[in-house]
């Protein structure tokens, strides 16, 4: 794997967290978008995760491997302690140990901003991403049946919860 450092996401990272995340919209199902987003709704990204720890990983030429991020998982301080995690990685980069690594430093920050649960949202068609999340501790805890569509095929949202200690 090719060395790298992980970034605070910005507005420089832009169009590489984009064509990544577009990516994922066009060639699978991991991505719940069926339409390809514009390079504004970064800003999106950059609104979800302003109180939250969001990283991209780049390589030595300063390009963006991939990138990782949590956010609240409702906006009340009613559950300030839970967090959902999102990570899409460069399809170049997958299985190499960079996602866990992602993940590692959202969960030390998460733990300093007393974020005791991480939750993951997960397509029944991404099981490239339910084996990463058990692998790392995270247990499914609900499944919403045949909620969404994308291409004519109805999927499921698979619910994983990792609680930090």
């Amino acid at each position: 794997m090719m060395k790298y450092t992980l970034h605070t996401m910005a507005s420089e990272h832009r169009e590489a967290v984009m064509n990544i995340f577009n990516y994922y919209i066009e060639n699978s199902m991991s991505a719940y978008r069926q339409e390809m987003l514009p390079l504004e709704a970064f800003d999106r990204f950059l609104k979800l995760t302003e109180k939250y720890p969001a990283y991209v990983a780049q390589a030595e030429d300063k390009s963006v491997m991939g990138f990782g991020f949590l956010s609240a998982h409702k906006d009340i301080v009613e559950f300030s302690h839970t967090a959902e995690f999102t990570c899409f990685l460069h399809p170049d980069n997958l299985g190499v140990g960079l996602g866990g690594a992602i993940l590692t430093r959202l969960e030390g920050e998460a733990k300093k901003a007393g974020i005791t649960n991480i939750l993951a949202s997960i397509s029944s068609f991404n099981d490239r991403s339910l084996v990463f999340h058990e692998k790392h501790g995270f247990q499914q805890c609900g499944r919403f049946y045949a909620v969404g569509e994308k291409n004519g095929r109805r999927f499921d949202t698979i619910w994983m919860q990792k609680l930090l200690n």
